[in-house]
């Protein structure tokens, strides 16, 4: 399969988009890109080429986010790397209203499932589209935010991003 990638520089570091001929199959913020790359490859022996143009749509999204002027992505995803439960439980991440958060329980729930809270912490932390699908949204029972990929301070920015964009 033909799979490109490109990185584009955010507050949060490098976002490394990988797209297929059906769309973006991983949006991921990374320190190192070729760590990336190189999971996606030995996960999904996907090896992507070089190509700015993969992040022709997403970039100026990305820079429109960051700055507080967009509520949701237009971007088309190839969703082939999450099945189950766990595409269920994206899908339903994706209603919870920008600045707002919803539970994990309350995620499962709206996918079908309302006991797998922890299988949608489990789909939000091997999420292939970060920020896209606005895993940040999802947060602990108790109110708490808790992780967010081994990156907790990116998803306490990222809510306070969304909660001052609104005020």
């Amino acid at each position: 399969m033909d799979h490109r990638y490109a990185t584009v520089d955010t507050p949060l570091g490098v976002v490394v988009a990988v797209a297929s001929p059906d769309g973006l199959v991983a949006v991921r913020v990374a320190d190192d890109p070729g760590h990336v790359l190189g999971a996606l490859a030995h996960a999904h022996r996907i090896v992507p080429e070089p190509d700015d143009d993969v992040a022709a749509d997403l970039a100026p999204q990305l820079d429109a986010y960051f700055a507080g002027r967009l509520r949701a992505f237009d971007v088309t995803l190839d969703w082939s790397l999450v099945s189950g439960f766990a595409r269920d439980a994206l899908q339903a991440v994706r209603e919870i209203p920008y600045g707002e958060t919803a539970s994990y329980g309350e995620v499962a729930a709206l996918a079908g499932r309302p006991r797998a809270h922890r299988a949608v912490g489990t789909a939000c932390r091997d999420t292939p589209f970060a920020l896209v699908v606005p895993v940040h949204r999802v947060i602990r029972s108790d109110g708490k935010l808790g992780e967010y990929g081994g990156f907790p301070e990116h998803k306490r920015f990222l809510v306070e991003l969304e909660r001052e964009a609104i005020r």
